[in-house]
């Protein structure tokens, strides 16, 4: 992950995870529809989690899987696109 600062909340997260991910996508030159064909996502479904959002007020969860075959697709490992949890707030625990 880049120098941003720890994301502080799941939306938060979630955006800061589509970023890494269109970090690797741009930097290998590929589209958004070639990484989601050799991922075997839709481009609508990839387009979804690399904006960080399923639809408005709904943050982006890709499911291990998917994250798993995105990695696999840019040749990284899936935790290279995760960013640190350490100071994340949930919003569902007190």
């Amino acid at each position: 992950m880049a120098n941003a600062p720890p994301p502080k909340s799941w939306e938060e997260y979630a955006r800061a995870l589509g970023i890494e991910l269109q970090r690797q996508r741009i930097a290998r030159g590929m589209t958004q529809e070639d990484l989601a064909h050799r991922a075997g996502v839709t481009r609508t479904h990839y387009q979804q989690i690399e904006r960080g959002w399923w639809k408005q007020g709904s943050p982006a969860n890709p499911s291990v899987k998917v994250l798993a075959k995105l990695a696999q697709a840019l040749q990284i490992e899936p935790g290279d696109l995760l960013p640190p949890v350490a100071r994340v707030g949930w919003g569902d625990t007190p």
